[in-house]
């Protein structure tokens, strides 16, 4: 049986075996030297609880559980609501086509030493087919280079097709 007791100092709790009793030792929190007193033999130790058997719980140990669930007459909305479908989707299922619009960079089309933005235009423009084509629009704008951080003047394609 181990034995519980505060330090006189400090206060801290502190556990120890029965045997040590009577012994001197330093408080580990305080580090003052503190005499470990007598078990007790008035506080048994607590018993520990049994293991949970198999059988039906009884009703004195377990404590009945009273739930209410809340009862409504009208219908009940839901918490989650479902998604709306993408506009492609609906558009898909109205018989509609969409309108996109792809934008090309010159500066996105750039590999080390190749220029490839007339190879990328040309698979995209093939890739949606003459009859999807509604426009092409040449477009410039402006961005700052990282390495240089200077302002480089740059064109691109927008491009408004059919889907």
């Amino acid at each position: 049986m181990d034995i519980v007791f505060n330090c006189p100092h400090c206060q801290v709790e502190l556990e120890v075996e029965a045997s040590a009793a009577g012994e001197s030792i330093p408080c580990p929190e305080c580090g003052r030297t503190i005499q470990i007193p007598a078990a007790s033999p008035s506080v048994p130790a607590p018993k520990p609880p049994p293991p949970p058997s198999s059988a039906a719980p009884s009703t004195a140990s377990t404590p009945e559980k009273k739930f209410s669930v809340p009862m409504s007459n009208q219908p009940v909305e839901p918490l989650i609501q479902k998604a709306k479908p993408s506009l492609k989707a609906q558009a898909k299922a109205e018989g509609k086509r969409l309108l996109r619009l792809k934008t090309l960079r010159h500066s996105d089309c750039k590999e080390v030493g190749k220029d490839l933005f007339d190879d990328i235009v040309s698979d995209f423009l093939n890739g949606i087919g003459e009859d999807n084509l509604i426009s092409i629009t040449p477009i410039n704008y402006s961005y700052v280079e990282m390495g240089t951080q200077k302002l480089i003047n740059d064109f691109g394609l927008a491009i408004l097709y059919r889907d």
